[in-house]
């Protein structure tokens, strides 16, 4: 099979497109014959080194987090899926860009029929980071305010979405050139980050998603009700900041789950969910890290492993 290798921590200079083995599906694990693998922050993060503290890995390895694809073989004990089943899933921290991949089944869901291939492909790693953030860490109810910084990004785009099927009205920060794409998703007010301070327009919110961190992580806490909860999977929140506003502030690592994707997957066979993807080759995943690393891009990146 054909992957991307980082022989060495680095920069995304440093990745080769090269022939190796085809992994073996073990217990509970699935074969996919990849049809495209998703771009994230994280893959950059890890290539850099960053991250091998606490996510030690063996070098060569390959980037990649999340794929979509065709079952092609079932290893002991799978009951879940068959041979030919079409799957998506947040599949582990690494295995992702290669034309096939090994995933334990309780990571993957049922790719929905009008969803397709490519776009399946950088669903699950931002789905279930928007799902969780505001979900499970913001606790958000119908007819609650919030505010979502990043907002035209992978896991922004997504966070529009689902913050407005679950009611709730929203406020995103973005560039202008994204106002008109965010209030389709159903942002009710976008704010341009490069004309005016959010915090000077933006009346309290209930809950803020901060996909930023920093300086607009730190002047979110300006905007937020008593008892409102600052979420960021970017960077911890001030607790001390959180205290000082009666809110509270909530840092998490997206957790991959696939029973979580299955709810995730019927709000795209209905309709209600959609994303927005830009596509390169497999063999340009180089220039893909590139553009992820400059933190402008529009919905998500993807890699079609065919080419």
């Amino acid at each position: 099979m054909k992957a991307i290798r980082v022989a060495q921590y680095g920069q995304p200079e440093g990745l080769v497109f090269e022939d190796i083995p085809s992994p073996v599906p073990g217990k509970n694990e699935v074969l996919i014959e990849v049809a495209g693998s998703g771009v994230n922050p994280v893959d950059w993060k890890v290539l850099s080194g960053a991250m091998k503290a606490f996510i030690p890995l063996q070098l060569p390895y390959t980037p990649g987090v999340e794929v979509a694809g065709r079952v092609a073989a079932i290893g002991e004990g799978v009951t879940a899926f068959s041979v030919g089943d079409e799957v998506f899933g947040f599949i582990n921290i690494v295995g992702g860009y290669a034309t096939e991949a090994v995933a334990s089944v309780d990571r993957l869901a049922r790719r929905p029929s009008r969803l397709p291939a490519l776009q399946a492909a950088g669903v699950s790693a931002v789905a279930l980071t928007a799902w969780q953030a505001l979900h499970e860490h913001g606790q958000i109810k119908a007819g609650q305010r919030v505010l979502i910084h990043g907002a035209a990004g992978g896991v922004g785009s997504l966070a529009v979405q689902l913050a407005r099927i679950a009611g709730a009205v929203v406020i995103a920060t973005a560039s202008a050139g994204n106002h008109d794409y965010l209030r389709g998703l159903g942002a009710t007010e976008v704010v341009d980050y490069n004309q005016v301070r959010f915090e000077a327009v933006v009346e309290p919110v209930d809950v803020v998603l901060d996909l930023i961190g920093g300086d607009t992580q730190a002047r979110s806490w300006s905007v937020l009700k008593p008892g409102g909860v600052l979420v960021s999977p970017v960077s911890p929140p001030d607790a001390t900041k959180a205290q000082a506003v009666a809110a509270t502030g909530k840092h998490f690592a997206t957790r991959s789950d696939g029973a979580q994707l299955e709810q995730i997957a019927a709000l795209f066979e209905s309709g209600e969910l959609v994303i927005d993807v830009d596509v390169l080759p497999l063999s340009q995943a180089e220039e893909a890290l590139r553009r992820s690393l400059s933190g402008h891009t529009r919905g998500k990146l993807v890699l079609d492993a065919s080419r």
